[in-house]
């Protein structure tokens, strides 16, 4: 199969953890006879420094031409007072609404080699695997109206039946070919937006009863996370709670750097087009060190090679990659290895030896 992907590394630590994350896709290609059509564009910080605005047409252009996008993260702190038009998250944002992903998968899972680097305690966080399944083009990051005026700043939290619906549906299916359960989680007794939320995600919660559907209130939900994650099955929720909640996940995972996601779309022509990038972001205080942990973007290739490509045989095989180093202790700093830690690198490199 002919693989084509858009390469963005983005800002920071982004260059060196999708560097590390390409070595392991040229590997897989080479295992399974895949050919890889590659190009690469600017998004974020560096795009504004080079064009003047963090999502260039180019880029874009690009990016709705090929099957799907890589990406390293994004946001400089140069840009922090920046205008919102010239912030580097508004690329992501735009990027997103641009090919449509509405829903965003961030899969949380405790290795058993890991379980000594969560600070939660063993017991608590032995056995979490969940799903996360973030609304993403809709909610609060997106609403109107928005602004600052004189000293008043202002956000819209909207939601249509039909977004909720076309999300809820993508969380009802991944439930059924896990553990069956779905855990909706709102904030409805304070927000009518969620309360709308929950009478959607309830009505169709009829079209899946294979599949149990329970709800939670937000600040529940994140207290449960860390409480006992091993309750949790699929996790729906809108925008900016998914946002938070995903990066608890961190907590449970062992480190933030290893959580992937993968942002969807609809499927047309047989190819769900999708944006796949780890959850952590740009950390400029380590980059070009090269000890940045590139776990999060690896798993996004086989994120990838699963939802978009149908390539299961090779995503587990990434997957088991990634096991095989993480057992071997051939680690960056963040993840306690016995030794010397490892470089962003050298665990590609690894990774790759063990395809």
């Amino acid at each position: 199969m002919n693989l084509k992907i858009l390469i963005l590394p983005g800002d920071g630590i982004g260059v060196e953890v999708t560097s590390a994350a390409v070595e392991v896709l040229h590997a897989m290609a080479k295992k399974f006879g895949h050919t890889l059509e590659l190009s690469e564009g600017l998004i974020g910080g560096i795009a504004i420094h080079k064009t003047g605005t963090p999502l260039p047409k180019e880029t874009l252009d690009k990016a709705l031409a090929a099957n799907a996008t890589i990406m390293g993260a994004v946001g400089l702190p140069e840009f922090d007072n920046s205008a919102p038009n010239l912030r580097p998250e508004k690329g992501l944002l735009d990027i997103r609404a641009a090919l449509k992903v509405f829903a965003n998968l961030r899969p949380v899972r405790t290795y058993p080699e890991l379980i000594e680097s969560s600070p939660l305690k063993n017991h608590v966080i032995e056995g979490t695997d969940m799903i996360i399944v973030r609304e993403l083009t809709a909610g609060l990051y997106y609403g109107r109206p928005r602004g600052i005026e004189n000293d008043r700043g202002f956000n819209t939290m909207s939601y249509t039946r039909a977004e909720i619906e076309q999300v809820a549906h993508v969380a009802f299916k991944l439930a059924r070919n896990r553990r069956r359960k779905v855990t909706s989680v709102d904030k409805s007794n304070v927000l009518e937006v969620s309360q709308l939320w929950r009478k959607v995600v309830t009505e169709l919660a009829g079209q899946y009863s294979d599949v149990k559907l329970e709800h939670m209130f937000v600040d529940n939900a994140a207290m449960q996370m860390v409480l006992r994650p091993t309750q949790f099955d699929v996790i729906l929720t809108e925008n900016t709670f998914g946002d938070i909640l995903s990066d608890i996940g961190g907590i449970l995972a062992g480190s933030i750097g290893m959580l992937p996601s993968a942002s969807l779309g609809a499927n047309t022509s047989g190819v769900t087009q999708g944006i796949y990038e780890p959850v952590h972001g740009s950390a400029p205080d380590i980059a070009g060190q090269n000890k940045a942990n590139p776990f999060g973007a690896i798993s996004s290739v086989a994120a990838m090679l699963e939802y978009t490509f149908g390539l299961l045989p090779e995503a587990n095989a990434v997957n088991d990659a990634v096991g095989k180093v993480l057992a071997s202790g051939r680690v960056t700093a963040d993840l306690k290895p016995k030794g010397a830690p490892a470089t962003t690198g050298q665990v590609g490199k690894a990774v790759s030896e063990a395809l």
